[in-house]
């Protein structure tokens, strides 16, 4: 089980992510047009630089959503391999069967 610290900072790096998305669209589009001024894209860097470094999508580490754990996590179950194994034995995944032969 992760730290409760941990997990807490990663969902709170989601909601910062999810609030300033559309200004960081904004400013990165501004950016990478050529036809604006160099004023312009100069200023929207340093906007850029100015927002929280947390607001970033880079910064989200994928976590399992039972355990809290940070590695070998599947993003379509949102799932560490140690849970996901233990749930599809049990036959809690629809459509998932553990093999054996």
């Amino acid at each position: 089980m992760a730290k409760t610290s941990t997990v807490e900072r990663n969902t709170k790096r989601r909601r910062m992510v999810k609030s300033a998305s559309a200004k960081r669209l904004k400013l990165k589009t501004i950016i990478k047009d050529k036809s604006t001024s160099d004023e312009d894209r100069y200023t929207a860097v340093v906007k850029l630089a100015e927002m929280p470094r947390n607001s970033s999508k880079v910064r989200i580490r994928n976590r399992c959503e039972l355990t809290g754990r940070p590695r070998a996590t599947y993003r379509k179950f949102k799932m560490a391999r140690n849970k996901l194994r233990e749930f599809a034995s049990k036959g809690m995944i629809p459509g998932m069967v553990k093999s054996s032969w």
